[in-house]
């Protein structure tokens, strides 16, 4: 078949916000386009399933939170009674129009939308289930992720909840155990607890957050444990089972058998690609055997030359900016091939959103470790911080890294109030590559509590000089 007389010049296999990212460039630099959604529901996890409605869900807890814990600030507030009815209504009617939003984006007329599923039949023909065939002279596969299937084959006989389920449940629970430590697990885990449930999370790890360095989970981990909730780490499950009040889980904890129970358990170990159905191994396309991710080079390219991906299909990292990103990438690579744009890694974010919120740019110690980065360090805590003071804010630090020779800054990390806020201002440094120098320099109102990284980038430009750079 020629190319002149191929249907499109792009399908996208996924509306989420890689694929519309993908979508919107490729419509934008002149490609007839089409987006290949089979959803209930459109907006991917982001906004149905992911970022949106747990962050709603969040803030209506720090709210609780801040509402029982008023009297440090010399307020009485008599009674806190979440309405789990009400905040659950306020998170839908929010997603309700997160979502409306982004279907009248993919409806309006700059691409053809269409709501089907797709297989591929070769690389450049998919089959609908409708059975119609598309053809196209590029892909771009931004099918996301599922829910990761439970390690324990016990858990399905016992039931349990997945991430998705538990944002919408119709009752709170009395009691819930998490199993996971991510930031899916920790997140909702915080939730829950702070809404009333009594939470146990169990993780197999040795900490928390197990992409951050160890100093981030202990912190986090303290910070749960002062708010009520009971954690197991370095654990290994045992078995599940039915009880008469609701469900038991057992493990291994510090070599002892452990047993714990509640009225529910919420399975939070990760998200898997979504790529079954789509014939991607018979068409050539090289699948990570662990990972289950489509590989791709820099250019979002997988090893099907005219196939990109782009999102959590791909990974690695499992983020929505870094997801539209990707998509823009696969597009303009698409249409422009002898630019070769690429994903800059250096600048990756990671936020969770607990409380305190977690903030990393950059390097973390242990990864310029393993790269054998030679680097200096320099850390100030929350709890001698001023605004933070006020704030009644005592757990958490921020950390920046720096390259030991020139002092450019090659990572920061915050946990501590509005932490994923906070971290941008060293993505902003990192961007323009300024010296721990430089950002000494700049001044900071008082109190703030972006002032804080004025006090580890001062310690560490007086250490490092600046003729060295």
């Amino acid at each position: 078949m020629n190319k002149t007389q191929r249907d499109y010049d792009l399908i996208i296999v996924g509306g989420g916000s890689g694929g519309y990212a993908a979508a919107r460039t490729a419509a934008s630099l002149g490609k007839g386009v089409a987006v290949v959604e089979n959803g209930k529901r459109v907006g991917g996890l982001c906004i149905l399933r992911g970022c949106m409605p747990t962050k709603t869900l969040l803030y209506a807890a720090e709210v609780t939170h801040l509402a029982r814990e008023a009297s440090v600030w010399g307020i009485n507030i008599l009674t806190v009674e979440p309405d789990w009815e009400k905040v659950m209504a306020r998170k839908n009617q929010l997603i309700d129009e997160f979502a409306s939003y982004r279907e009248q984006q993919l409806n309006d007329g700059r691409f053809t939308f269409i709501r089907d599923s797709a297989s591929f039949l070769d690389p450049h023909t998919v089959q609908l289930a409708s059975n119609g065939t598309l053809t196209a002279e590029h892909f771009v596969v931004a099918t996301g992720s599922q829910v990761s299937p439970p390690p324990l084959p016990a858990l399905a006989n016992t039931g349990y909840l997945t991430s998705d389920d538990a944002l919408n449940l119709p009752r709170q629970p009395s009691s819930l155990i998490v199993l996971g430590g991510g930031a899916v697990a920790v997140e909702l885990a915080q939730f829950f607890q702070r809404m009333g449930t009594q939470v146990t999370l169990v993780q197999r790890g040795s900490n928390l957050l197990k992409e951050f360095d160890p100093e981030v989970a202990k912190e986090i981990e303290a910070a749960l444990r002062a708010e009520g909730m009971e954690i197991y780490t370095g654990t290994r499950l045992i078995d599940a089972c039915p009880t008469r009040a609701g469900k038991q889980i057992r493990f291994i904890h510090e070599g002892k058998p452990c047993a714990v129970e509640a009225e529910h358990i919420l399975m939070a170990l990760g998200r898997s690609p979504n790529t079954s159905g789509l014939n991607l191994d018979g068409i050539g396309v090289d699948i990570d055997t662990r990972s289950g991710r489509i590989l791709c080079n820099q250019a979002m390219q997988t090893t099907v030359p005219n196939v990109y991906a782009a999102g959590d299909c791909t990974g690695p990292h499992d983020v929505v900016h870094v997801a539209i990103a990707q998509g823009e990438a696969a597009a303009e690579n698409i249409c422009h091939p002898e630019l070769r744009h690429s994903i800059d890694d250096r600048l990756l974010t990671s936020i969770v959103f607990t409380d305190p919120q977690v903030g990393q740019t950059g390097l973390t110690e242990r990864e310029a470790k393993s790269r054998r980065i030679p680097y200096r360090t320099a850390s100030y805590p929350f709890n001698d911080h001023g605004k933070s003071m006020i704030m009644n804010s005592q757990f958490g630090f921020v950390r920046l890294l720096a390259d030991e020779r020139s002092g450019e800054i090659l990572g920061g990390t915050c946990v501590g109030p509005v932490g994923g806020e906070l971290i941008h201002e060293i993505t902003v440094a990192m961007s323009a590559r300024m010296t721990v120098h430089q950002l000494a320099k700049v001044p900071h109102y008082h109190p703030t509590l972006a002032e804080i990284w004025s006090y580890p980038a001062e310690e560490l430009a007086e250490e490092i000089s600046e003729s060295k750079g």
